[in-house]
């Protein structure tokens, strides 16, 4: 199908099918304030998100009990096993964005992704009250699903809003916002330390939450999803009022349809789900433990101090950016694939350093992880957009959050009994990190997407 019919006003295009006839979809910049909203709710998932593991050392200090001798437990204040299976749920809590995600597709995404943060804001806020670590984890784990869908939802919102140009620019953007949300959670904790506390820093939840109604106002449905739910994809004519998504075709409930999504996907669209379900994994396998264990090691293990560790997440931010907007001309000079690829191999070496047994370590294989993850990001965002079409296109991306999520557990895991069995962080992230580098491999079959409009790339 050619598509056609390009006009460019205020930083909007307007892409028509010209075989058809049917209503144009409006599409903007990546600059445009829809993506700049969406890009703020990522950063308010990724604040709440955070919190849980830039607060880490300081939950498991509260909650723990006082231990001699140099195991993790005496060191951390928890095992590292307890810590594995409580950062372990409160990982795989989020598999619950995958019915959450898909109800985007029915819903609609802007009503879905407020729904979600708002209460996922509020419960973050309420774990402030734990009274045990495994209050904290309950609370944390009620939360985190809610969270993750908004954060896919914002990215899909990014997808479906830009032409091919400004794609990978939109979900850079929007990544970005959540990397900002996230490094000021550890970025507080860092400044004000005792003084805030835990309590503190999850109850500053409630500040994003008291600002999203006047974000709001400038999030809207975007036109290829509104089009598609009114029929214009059949070539009916558009109506620009709002509407709401008729039943669907197998009678499933919003939240459920992201369940059965793979087995209704035509037979050439479904290697495709299953190879990125399985790259997801991989690279949240590693990133997972990576990232969730980096305070509790570099503070309780290594001995660093507060400060230390948030001047490390303040010189993360601009190389974090970098990363982005490296990621981001790779994706659309080089590939999709092959940028995914190399950030994913560089992720895993990063891990194998950060844990390798010296600050200097920690430090330098923090920034490089953080480096590589903000390259693979919009590459991975993107090309998971344009390989699926617009009816299911948030329920994949729901399944792979749940793939996301069963790495990290896995991961996680894995990570907290191997490194308590060998009494070593260094040897447990070898055994962790390997594997992945491998697995980059898996990018190869996919198809390329890079140039190509989604109607292009995924038709319906």
């Amino acid at each position: 199908m050619a598509w056609g019919g390009w006009t460019w006003f205020a930083r909007r295009v307007t892409l028509q099918d010209p075989e058809t006839g049917s209503a144009p979809v409006r599409l903007y910049g990546w600059r445009h304030p829809a993506i700049l909203a969406a890009g703020w709710f990522a950063l308010a998932a990724g604040f709440a998100q955070f919190g849980a593991t830039a607060a880490l050392g300081d939950v498991a200090r509260t909650f723990g009990a006082d231990q001699t001798g140099r195991s993790i437990a005496a060191q951390v204040g928890l095992s590292g096993t307890t810590l594995g299976v409580g950062l372990a749920v409160i990982r795989l809590a989020s598999i619950g964005s995958l019915p959450l995600a898909g109800m985007a597709d029915r819903f609609g995404r802007k009503l879905t992704l407020l729904g979600c943060l708002a209460l996922g804001l509020a419960l973050t806020a309420t774990a402030a009250l734990s009274p045990t670590f495994w209050w904290f984890v309950t609370i944390f784990a009620l939360g985190r699903p809610l969270l993750s869908a908004s954060n896919t939802i914002s990215g899909v919102i990014a997808a479906e809003e830009t032409t091919s140009r400004d794609r990978a620019k939109a979900i850079a953007l929007v990544t970005a916002g959540y990397a900002v949300g996230a490094g000021l959670t550890a970025l507080l904790r860092g400044v004000l330390g005792d003084q805030l506390g835990f309590r503190g820093l999850f109850a500053l939840a409630l500040v994003p939450l008291a600002v999203t109604p006047l974000v709001a106002r400038k999030l809207r449905e975007p036109d290829r999803y509104r089009r598609l739910r009114t029929g214009a994809a059949l070539g009916v004519a558009v109506d620009t009022g709002p509407s709401e998504a008729p039943p669907d075709p197998a009678g499933t409930s919003g939240g459920l349809r992201a369940l059965w999504v793979a087995g209704r996907l035509r037979g050439d669209l479904r290697p495709r789900l299953w190879l990125l379900t399985a790259l997801t994994f991989a690279f949240s396998f590693v990133i997972g433990p990576a990232n969730t264990f980096l305070f509790v090691y570099a503070e309780n293990a290594l001995g660093m101090s507060r400060g230390t560790t948030a001047l490390m997440v303040l010189v993360a931010g601009p190389l974090g950016l970098g990363g982005l907007l490296v990621g981001r001309w790779a994706a659309d000079s080089f590939g999709r694939r092959r940028t995914a690829a190399t950030g994913q191999v560089l992720v895993a070496l990063a891990g194998m350093v950060t844990y390798s047994g010296t600050p200097t370590g920690a430090v330098g294989g923090y920034l490089l992880a953080i480096v590589a993850a903000a390259a693979y990001g919009p590459a991975t965002a993107a090309l998971a957009a344009e390989l699926f079409p617009t009816s299911v296109r948030a329920s994949v991306a729901g399944w792979l959050v749940a793939a996301g999520v069963l790495g990290a557990v896995a991961g996680l895991l894995a990570f907290g009994t191997i490194s308590d069995a060998l009494d070593s962080f260094a040897l447990a992230a070898v055994v962790i990190c390997a594997p992945v580098v491998l697995a980059s491999a898996l990018f190869a079959p996919l198809p390329e997407t890079v140039g190509l409009e989604l109607e292009q790339s995924a038709p319906e």
